[in-house]
């Protein structure tokens, strides 16, 4: 009998970047070198008494970070730097509007980030061979799910 296996490609996942005043970029694959997805909040937490009791801590939180590299010539790298020129100038309530949609069908995922600001203006090397420049969103609420 065969071994089964499963396979992946980045050109079948897809995603949407949107800011409900500057607008939505959709990312599938032009100019993308990859992101990733970054929870922050840590779930649990343990407290030792001084006779060695142990109370767990069940901690809510669904924050994170989601970190986009994009190559430093890609529409997608403009579209994040005028979204950041656009929130930095814009009233402090336009500041944290982002949201980001991650679809991965071929492995039943999909991940749903809102409430997303900007970590920083993201570093942007100049050299002799283009580059990647990273850019960090923090969002409120990161929901990764599993679906058929």
């Amino acid at each position: 009998m065969p071994k089964a296996h499963t396979t992946y490609s980045f050109t079948d996942v897809s995603a949407v970047l949107s800011h409900p005043s500057y607008g939505q970029f959709a990312m599938e694959g032009e100019g993308i070198g990859d992101f990733s997805i970054n929870k922050t909040t840590e779930r649990t937490a343990h407290d030792v008494a001084a006779d060695g009791h142990i109370m767990v801590s069940k901690i809510a939180g669904n924050n994170g970070t989601i970190t986009i590299n994009a190559q430093q010539t890609s529409a997608l790298h403009n579209w994040l730097q005028g979204c950041f020129n656009y929130c930095w100038a814009a009233d402090t309530d336009e500041w944290a509007r982002i949201t980001l949609t991650i679809r991965a069908p071929k492995m039943g995922k999909m991940t749903i980030a809102t409430g997303g600001s900007f970590n920083k203006e993201a570093d942007e090397p100049f050299q002799a061979q283009g580059q990647r420049v990273a850019w960090t969103l923090m969002f409120a609420d990161v929901q990764k799910m599993n679906f058929a």
